[in-house]
């Protein structure tokens, strides 16, 4: 018996049903199955003659946009199973597919296939809010002002929103938190092909690439003072550019920094040497917190306050500075920065997050496992970045100079 699967989409824009159907296809063909992404909008840019981003398209009561977009539907859905009926195993359905009506048509059209529909739902308005930020800065919107491109979006969302239908009656369906990435609900009538592998990668973090870097020197790293938002030295500005010349030859969609000066600088070469990169500031990557003692040395720490120097000696991951936090108080902020980068993302695409030596050691105790009372030590340099890559079948960690590569 063939294993041919049918896997549709459901979900709001900005949901996460693209990302989730690239890590899909990302995941099974490692596994070797032959496996293809069948995009509606995609359809829909191609047969039109114009710009299709305009919202009226997606309303309910504009019968021309309708009838266009049923017909972009059908055009993908019958390309999905002419792919099936020859070597495709597996076809991805990558479209909102809100309504019972569509949901009818997918299965109309793969009378004698599985069907299974997996909702991407995120209730998370702070990281909801980030992702159409995002979404506002995509080609189909530049002929917009971003404030322009933004209330489009929200204007489609809301068209969508008013013909929104849950999963209620399809004999197989998984709702998922994309942004928590964990299953909320599922009801499997049906015995699926590949259903186990789809279930783990769901609540599985895979990473392409993640290119972890910490900031270039600071004046305050020159003093050896903590916290502070000091501005990068001759010489961090010397190791920025070298890393915008090293990275030029990847693709980095977002950079993603903390809220201070350093990460800031640091960041805006390496975007400038892409054709198309947009830096996203989240404070859950900001450095440590060290409360009265941001902008001291350690030798006048040691010295005023020889208390905090004792007790961090002798517990460095638990220690809380007086009116500041501890490594540990970072653990919740930290994961949530991981939890909107992931979300932000796009499966495919390399991921850069250019942080702290504190806040980028508990970056990498989410990926590598570290005993607690290691995290404070782990080498971070100003010279390197680490590489991280975590995919079913293997997970790289490396410690990587930022050197000019050499020409081909």
């Amino acid at each position: 018996m063939d294993k041919k699967l049918v896997i549709a989409m459901v979900g709001l824009p900005a949901r996460g049903k693209s990302t989730m159907a690239r890590k899909i296809v990302g995941t099974l063909k490692l596994d070797e199955v032959n496996v293809r992404i069948f995009n509606n909008g995609d359809v829909r840019r191609r047969l039109s003659r114009g710009n299709t981003s305009g919202p009226e398209l997606f309303s309910p009561e504009n019968p021309a946009g309708v009838k266009f977009r049923d017909k972009c539907a059908r055009i993908n859905l019958e390309s999905a199973r002419d792919f099936l009926r020859n070597a495709g195993e597996v076809a991805i359905i990558d479209a909102a597919n809100v309504t019972c009506r569509r949901r009818k048509l997918i299965k109309e059209i793969f009378p004698d296939l599985p069907v299974l529909f997996i909702e991407c739902m995120n209730t998370d308005e702070e990281a909801l809010e980030a992702n159409l930020q995002r979404k506002a800065s995509l080609k189909e919107f530049s002929h917009l002002s971003r404030r322009q491109a933004l209330e489009s979006f929200l204007r489609r969302i809301d068209f969508y929103e008013r013909v929104y239908e849950p999963l209620n009656e399809e004999r197989n369906f998984i709702l998922i938190d994309s942004f928590e990435g964990f299953i909320l609900q599922e009801k499997l009538t049906d015995l699926l092909p590949y259903y186990d592998r789809i279930r783990d990668l769901i609540t599985t973090r895979i990473v392409r690439n993640l290119f972890l870097v910490r900031h270039g020197e600071t004046y305050f790293n020159q003093e050896n003072r903590i916290g502070g938002d000091s501005e990068l030295t001759g010489k961090g500005l010397v190791q920025a550019r070298g890393l915008a010349e090293y990275f030029a030859a990847e693709r980095i969609p977002i950079i993603f920094t903390s809220n201070y000066k350093r990460t800031l600088q640091t960041a805006a070469p390496i975007a400038a040497k892409q054709e198309h990169c947009s830096i996203i500031a989240l404070p859950e990557f900001n450095e440590i917190h060290a409360g009265v003692c941001e902008g001291m040395t350690y030798a006048e720490i040691s010295e005023r306050m020889p208390e905090v120097a004792a007790g961090r000696k002798n517990n460095k991951y638990d220690y809380v500075y007086p009116d500041g936090e501890s490594y540990a108080a970072m653990e919740e902020r930290i994961h949530r920065g991981l939890q909107k980068v992931f979300y932000l993302n796009n499966y495919d695409d390399n991921i850069m997050i250019v942080g702290h030596r504190a806040g980028n050691r508990m970056i990498l105790s989410d990926f590598v496992f570290r005993p607690r009372e290691e995290v404070p030590y782990i080498y971070m340099p100003q010279n390197r970045y680490y590489h991280i890559q975590i995919d079913p079948h293997k997970k790289i960690f490396e410690l990587k100079p930022y050197v000019k590569r050499p020409s081909l």
